[in-house]
């Protein structure tokens, strides 16, 4: 069975979630195997291999936490070029999307980006994807050298399949360019009790309709009901009424969270972009002509300064 090569998306050895899917969806094509590049990799064993890991490629070098990615895609190729992968698999983050397109480069193989949906196929692992402004969905497969897939978060539900998985210290020759961009400064995110806007299974985004940041609370507090992520259109942030870090669209974040709620959005095509792959979703809108109620599964018309306040006491209510 094909070793399947998942790059580990982590926070001082903490796991983020969409490793844990990769993981899961690596299963389907062959034997997982993680490649852990940093410090922190003994507190992160137990969890890569209670989600199928079979073995955990470890390189902790100071030029992985010291320079920019390319340290990370000299790693990340070295290992794939000393074997015969039958995909990468990255998490579709910002760095993850360099680092998977430099891979490519070098390995001479084709790329597949923001997938949604991973299988096995006859010819290889076969892709799904939301194209040209998540107007289309298509099936893909690489058909040249090691496919190399980034995945949208939320794409699959991380399953358990506890394994222990032999762990191999790997010595990377870094290349000049790799030391070319050094870090020299890093500020911590600022904290808080809602989980990430990408990797967040429920996502509550507030638009022009909330007419001030002043307002922006009555999508916070049912956010804060659901245990969700909040997330803006641009009309909200370019008017100053959220920060941009939470700004949804194809000019901002994209997710595919399992519940999206879109209060006070019109639907413009950029925001469309950025979360019509969600698994369901939720319109609150006072104008029945709205383009987002063309796209939702369930959409209410009304106030919704008289909607979310009941929304949010009948979620509290069935706590």
């Amino acid at each position: 069975m094909a070793e399947i090569l998942v790059l580990v998306d982590h926070a001082d050895g903490a796991v983020r979630k969409p490793t844990l899917e990769l993981l899961t969806l690596a299963r389907r094509l062959g034997e997982p195997a993680a490649v852990f590049l940093g410090k922190g990799a003994e507190g992160a064993t137990e969890t890569l291999g209670r989600y199928g890991a079979q073995k955990v490629y470890v390189v902790d070098a100071p030029e992985v936490d010291e320079y920019l990615v390319a340290p990370a895609v000299d790693a990340l190729a070295q290992i794939a070029g000393g074997g015969e992968p039958g995909a990468i698999l990255v998490a579709s983050s910002n760095d993850g999307r360099e680092i998977a397109a430099r891979v490519a480069v070098r390995l001479e193989s084709g790329l597949i980006t923001d997938a949604v949906d991973v299988e096995a196929g006859p010819e290889g692992p076969v892709t799904e994807q939301s194209v040209f402004a998540a107007t289309y969905q298509v099936k893909a497969h690489v058909t040249k050298g090691t496919p190399i897939i980034t995945v949208k978060p939320n794409a699959a539900t991380p399953e358990e399949a506890p394994a222990t998985p032999a762990v191999e210290a790997v010595t990377v020759d870094f290349t000049t360019a790799a030391t070319g961009t050094k870090v020299v400064s890093r500020a911590p995110r600022e904290k808080s009790d809602r989980p990430e806007l990408t990797e967040a299974d429920i996502v509550v985004s507030g638009g022009r309709g909330v007419n001030g940041a002043e307002n922006f609370h009555v999508i916070e507090s049912v956010a804060d009901a659901l245990g969700a992520a909040v997330g803006a259109s641009r009309a909200a942030v370019d008017a100053g009424w959220y920060p941009h870090s939470h700004q949804v669209g194809q000019t901002g974040t994209q997710v595919s969270p399992q519940l999206y709620v879109a209060v006070g959005i019109s639907g413009a095509i950029q925001h469309r972009a950025g979360m019509q792959t969600s698994k369901t979703i939720v319109a609150i809108n006072k104008d029945e002509d709205a383009p987002i109620f063309d796209l939702v599964d369930y959409g209410v018309v009304g106030d919704l300064f008289k909607v979310m306040p009941q929304l949010e006491a009948e979620i509290n209510k069935r706590k």
